[in-house]
């Protein structure tokens, strides 16, 4: 779990040396929903809620709205990750030496040191798991892949047993045609993208969410 920390925080801190990191990058509106999993006995507000054309009961509007609390919380994070690691491999490219590029490298790790490392470590363990998806949507590779590109092979592989204690996988894929899961986080952001609560960010395999509706709703009938 601690590498896990870390290399979200890598991506997420500055990649410049002279850059300071402000929390304020990141919307206030996306930071101020909580974690309600502790909270489940308490009444719950919800807007109708319809999947697959059919009402929801009143249990599934309440895990529907922990889901979407929990895409809420993470999305910024996986958005803005996508972000850094496009600058990182640019300033890494610039880079004619590996001395010059350990140098770099040290300057984001000390970064990190003060910077999301504390905001990730609040992230719930169903939060973390989603949060690994969201960054394969964003960037189109796996939280474990892309600490084997950036450190090696060893370390990732160490990394995702370590999450793995944490009920984490960091291999895991983002995959809306064949995990109920990821499809209604694919609903939720293109709710939540329509209606201005989350920034859109495009994503390398864009999913058509009237086709990916129309599919699910198809395989609720069979």
């Amino acid at each position: 779990m601690r590498k896990l920390f870390f290399f979200i925080s890598v991506l997420l801190l500055s990649l410049s040396s002279k850059a300071q990191i402000k929390t304020d990058s990141i919307p206030k509106k996306e930071q101020s929903i909580e974690e309600l999993d502790t909270i489940l006995d308490e009444p719950i507000q919800l807007e109708e809620v319809i999947v697959y054309k059919e009402k929801l009961t009143p249990e599934e509007r309440k895990q529907f709205l922990l889901l979407q609390n929990r895409v809420y919380k993470v999305y910024p994070f996986a958005k803005t990750a996508a972000e850094r690691l496009t600058v990182l491999n640019k300033n890494m490219d610039k880079m004619k030496t590996n001395k010059e590029k350990k140098k770099y490298f040290k300057i984001v790790e000390d970064y990190m040191e003060n910077e999301f490392t504390g905001q990730l470590k609040k992230l719930s363990r169903k939060q973390g798991q989603i949060l690994v998806k969201l960054i394969y949507r964003q960037t189109g590779y796996t939280t474990f892949d892309l600490i084997k590109d950036h450190k090696n092979g060893w370390k990732a592989f160490w990394s995702n047993n370590t999450a793995k204690l944490f009920d984490i996988n960091l291999k895991t894929k983002y995959l809306p045609y064949e995990v109920n899961e990821d499809f209604l986080i694919e609903s939720i952001l293109d709710r939540a993208f329509n209606r201005g609560r989350l920034v859109a960010q495009k994503s390398p395999n864009p999913v058509d969410i009237d086709e990916l509706t129309d599919y699910w709703q198809k395989k609720a009938k069979k």
